[in-house]
């Protein structure tokens, strides 16, 4: 199972629906149990979990691309400066100091009254299982890197369907912070069991989990450099995607464009999440073809990683031309309507995006994290500047402008990173 690309992008895929399933799960149950005031919170709550989660800079990316390579012998000639066991207690230190940094702000906010709630256990033991999605990515990168995506992907599986259904048992009646402890629990569990997989694999012994002056002292000496353009990639990844949310709401009181945005957000982040599964179902293969030299092969699961994702696109764009008025009005309760210029123009977007995640999860699945960062600079100066362009410029077609701009944005972007990828095959075969 673990050798067939086929078998692990469906069951990748499932975890993407259950993950989706997951979120809406949230809204849905929390919305139904907790006082609305109390509710208003907890979505603070939620975002505050995600921006602590995203604060690992890109981390997890850099430890499979240095750990793939040395599963996969490439690190011979470069011992010195290759991965070293040690490095993998460092890394769970940082994210164990992130989560206790997190949880010490929460508990300052809910002492001081910037987190209003009469609940305060309820919402500490969620923000604590949001976090365990840092160890959690850990895990998954590293078992992938050792060849047990499939291993990580039943586990995770079996994760999500269980806190699902404690989540779901809170309107039968179950306690929400039971709920949400037990859910916490199994999360711990199956976290643990991945990261033993991952200890046995390596053959470590439990000094290298401790050793953090031996393992710290060789991140700073060998990918300080890398680190940093991770960090940078990520943060202009962020500010990116997200920035359109800030600028249309300092240039319009209107809410149309507020809602065509993040209704092209929604989109994004479905057909990222369905690219992502079917591109980690190819990287154990297009990362030993890569360290292999082997450039044919490479151009071959090249071709096929972009085949799918444009297909996952073309789909997408389909769909929304034949549904997406209707879901539209009932995403949105009916407070605004969008037309069949917006849909093209969020078609146009979708399908060099989906060109842009292939390129990001290859390049940094081989730890190419500057090239990354330069191509992400392009899309962030796009994106910051579009609202106020459109506002100088063409203010009474604001709407339609705007998603021209930032569409057309995306496929410039698009055309470099296709650059970048047909650049990174010439590479190996020469």
């Amino acid at each position: 199972m673990e050798g067939s690309a086929r078998i692990l992008a469906l069951v990748k895929l499932a975890n993407v629906g259950l993950v989706l399933i997951w979120g809406f799960a949230v809204t849905y149950v929390f919305v139904r149990v907790l006082p609305l005031t109390e509710f208003q919170a907890f979505l603070l709550l939620v975002a505050f979990g995600n921006f602590t989660i995203s604060a690992e800079f890109g981390l997890t990316s850099i430890i499979y691309a240095r750990l793939r390579r040395h599963w996969l012998g490439s690190d011979a000639a470069t011992e010195d400066s290759g991965f070293r066991l040690e490095e993998m207690g460092i890394l769970f230190l940082f994210l164990g100091l992130l989560i206790t940094g997190g949880v010490l702000i929460l508990l300052i906010a809910l002492a001081a009254g910037g987190l209003k709630t009469a609940m305060p256990l309820l919402f500490l033991l969620f923000f604590l299982s949001a976090c365990l999605n840092l160890p959690a990515l850990l895990a998954k990168r590293a078992l992938a890197a050792v060849d047990g995506n499939f291993i990580w992907e039943a586990l995770d599986c079996l994760r999500r369907v269980m806190t699902i259904a404690l989540l779901l048992a809170i309107l039968g009646g179950l306690d929400p912070r039971l709920s949400v402890a037990l859910q916490l629990g199994v999360s711990i569990a199956v976290i643990g069991y991945a990261i033993a997989l991952v200890h046995n694999r390596l053959k470590m012994r439990r000094a290298h989990w401790f050793a953090f002056r031996v393992g710290g002292g060789h991140v700073r000496r060998h990918y300080l450099r890398d680190i940093g353009a991770s960090a940078a990639f990520t943060m202009s990844d962020i500010i990116a995607y997200n920035a359109p949310y800030f600028t249309i709401a300092a240039a319009t009181s209107d809410a149309r464009p507020m809602l065509l945005f993040d209704f092209f957000f929604k989109m994004s982040r479905a057909l990222s999440m369905l690219v992502r599964a079917a591109v980690e179902a190819a990287l154990p293969r297009i990362t030993r073809a890569f360290h292999a030299g082997d450039g044919p092969r490479l151009r071959q699961l090249m071709g096929r990683a972009l085949a799918v994702a444009l297909f996952f696109a073309v789909g997408a764009s389909a769909a929304l031309l034949l549904v997406g008025r209707w879901l539209f009005d009932r995403l949105f309760d009916g407070r605004a309507a969008i037309g069949l210029t917006e849909l093209l123009l969020i078609d146009l977007a979708l399908l060099a995006l989906a060109v842009i995640c292939v390129s990001v999860y290859v390049q940094a699945a081989l730890g190419r994290f500057s090239l990354l960062l330069r191509r992400s600079l392009p899309f962030l100066a796009g994106s910051l500047l579009s609202v106020p362009l459109v506002r100088s410029l063409w203010p009474q077609y604001f709407d339609s402008a705007f998603l021209f701009l930032y569409a057309a944005t995306l496929a410039v972007v698009a055309s470099l990173h296709a650059l970048s990828l047909r650049h990174l095959v010439r590479e190996v075969r020469s």
